[in-house]
């Protein structure tokens, strides 16, 4: 008996051939209207490009480091890269009081016709460079295969964003279509780049879009009834100042319709692998017994996610409530504030979209590989020799 009840925890459930094609057909669908809805609002203009010019005629942008700080005028001697023959020249001092050169800063200044340099921002690429190659190699060390999978599928996914998402919203498209396809698309290169074409995959795919799907409308009727305008944010501003012709609160709808996808994807693809875990264990169970089962796996999931979207966000506003909490006014108004609303709407929606995602996705998952769709510890015919009806999709 325990050898028996050991060999079941190997085997994994199997989605029969008629569940396969139910799922191939829902994904083609998905897929059609995803392609369709891309096509729609697709950019035909890439002059977003095109860099927004300097307050200064012919100035340009250039990396310099410093050399030496002047402690009483703040004044730093810096080499320009690229015109080191020129020796030493002056970068005019930081207008902030927290922060001051440093020998050895590596900035980014803007140089104007007569030589004068302007500070722009300091460079961050080597210790970014260092952190991403520390990520990498963990991810891969740790995860293997499926970890490479993750990684080329963040970047498939983020290509969707900076190569459709961005062009489309500086053109005017409408924001509600550009999240979903934006979702839609991401999410598959997501994830079956990172756990492979199969049943389980699948599973999570479609308890994400639902979830997606809710989340979208609450955020469009959410941004509407708050009236979320987006003028308020600081971004919001400079692509005003930028001259760029874009809808602002159609921008925060589609950020809220992507904000959430992350946290969203982990909770259907641990839901999904806790029914297929629960099955494999359990061959015997019923459709309704593994929902339950698998549901008392997602309340936990849910308390510990809630919270986390929650802290994440209120990491992300931190500065816009420091500055609201210095005016003398109540917290109701506060917390309703553009600045603070924004991010209130976020988390709430993402949160509604979350905590329904979970039963709709143990919900799928056991009608996939519940008692009477699936067979665990068979061999699929290709390997057992024999003609069986099921298709080994773990």
């Amino acid at each position: 008996m325990g050898a028996g009840h050991s060999h079941s925890l190997e085997e994994r459930p199997r989605a029969s051939e008629r569940t396969t094609t139910v799922l191939t057909i829902a994904v083609a669908v998905v897929m059609f209207f995803t392609v369709a809805g891309a096509v729609a609002v697709w950019p035909s203009d890439w002059a977003f490009l095109k860099s927004v010019p300097t307050s200064y005629e012919d100035a340009e942008w250039v990396d310099v480091t410093v050399e030496s700080v002047d402690e009483n005028t703040g004044e730093a001697q810096v080499v320009v890269d690229g015109q080191e023959d020129e020796g030493l020249q002056t970068l005019l001092p930081l207008e902030l009081a927290d922060f001051s050169y440093e020998v050895g800063d590596s900035v980014r200044a803007l140089q104007i016709p007569d030589g004068t340099l302007i500070f722009g921002d300091f460079n961050r690429g080597p210790p970014m460079l260092v952190l991403l190659v520390v990520y990498v190699v963990l991810v891969l060390a740790i995860a293997w295969w499926r970890g490479l999978g993750a990684l080329l599928g963040l970047v498939a996914a983020f290509g969707v964003i900076i190569f459709f998402t961005v062009p489309a919203l500086f053109e005017g498209s409408n924001p509600l279509i550009v999240g979903l396809v934006t979702g839609s698309g991401a999410l598959f290169a997501l994830l079956y780049m990172a756990h492979g074409p199969n049943a389980r995959t699948t599973t999570a795919y479609l308890g994400t879009l639902a979830g997606l799907l809710i989340t979208t409308v609450l955020a469009w009727w959410a941004v509407d009834a708050s009236r979320l305008t987006g003028i308020w944010s600081e971004e919001g501003s400079h692509l005003e100042l930028a001259g760029r012709d874009v809808d602002l609160q159609g921008l925060v709808l589609c950020g809220i319709i992507i904000a959430g996808l992350g946290v969203l994807n982990d909770v259907t693809v641990t839901q999904a692998s806790a029914v297929w875990e629960l099955r494999a264990a359990r061959p015997d169970i019923s459709r309704w017994n593994l929902f339950a089962r698998g549901m008392r796996i997602g309340r936990d999931h849910i308390a510990s996610t809630v919270y986390t979207i929650a802290f994440a966000y209120v990491g992300a506003a931190l500065p816009a409530i420091m500055l609201i909490s210095l005016y003398d006014q109540s917290l109701g108004v506060s917390l309703t504030s553009a600045e603070i609303a924004e991010e209130l709407v976020r988390t709430l929606v993402g949160s509604i979209g979350l905590v329904l995602a979970v039963p709709l996705t143990t919900g799928i998952a056991a009608l996939v590989v519940g008692y009477d769709g699936a067979m665990a510890g068979e061999q699929p015919a290709v390997e057992s020799g024999q003609s069986d009806n099921t298709t080994h999709l773990d």
